[in-house]
């Protein structure tokens, strides 16, 4: 049987480094193990996932969620997907296809975009997970548990009005608590 694990919350809550200790260990278990990082995110090296402490795995990057199809074949047993919120389409049906291939599927993504809604297909993939880990960071105002991801342009809460994807690190978003995520409907 296979499995989909999701590994979601805000920025800067580790998704990426605990998708790459996972994948790890399948590495160090010596299953045949393929991972996908969407090519939208351009914030690091091409063909890598990394996390924010540096550390990396190789990855196929990829344009689209049926490229992965093209690498996926009876001797795989782990897929790997980093920011999975990024790769729209058929996304959720091509990885239910993969777990229902007898294959782990492990996906880590932003649950909710800096709106505070659900973000792309991990809203969907959460509700169809056999495992489910939701990370939280700490509040960059009060130092509580955060579960938002603030974007902020010009030091600035941006509005609700911005485009989804702005792709950035630390200088363009921080996590925020509830109390202190803040956002401009108007």
């Amino acid at each position: 049987m296979g499995t989909l694990e999701i590994i979601c919350g805000p920025m800067f809550s580790g998704k990426s480094e605990e998708l790459i200790r996972r994948l790890q260990r399948t590495l160090y278990a010596k299953q045949n193990t393929i991972i996908f990082t969407p090519s939208i995110d351009t914030r690091c090296e091409e063909n890598t996932i990394t996390s924010h402490n540096g550390r990396n795995l190789k990855a196929v990057s990829i344009q689209n969620s049926s490229e992965m199809l093209k690498y996926i074949d009876k001797q795989t047993q782990v897929v790997g997907i980093d920011e999975v919120q990024f790769l729209g389409g058929d996304t959720v049906e091509i990885i239910m296809s993969i777990v229902n291939q007898g294959k782990r599927v492990i996906c880590a993504g932003l649950d909710k975009n800096f709106k505070g809604e659900g973000f792309g297909v991990v809203p969907e993939l959460l509700a169809l997970a056999d495992n489910v880990t939701k990370l939280s960071s700490i509040c960059m105002v009060c130092g509580n548990e955060a579960t938002y991801t603030q974007r902020l342009i010009d030091d600035k809460p941006a509005s609700y009005n911005d485009p989804i994807i702005l792709i950035g690190a630390s200088d363009s978003y921080e996590p925020r608590c509830r109390k202190c995520y803040v956002i401009d409907k108007i």
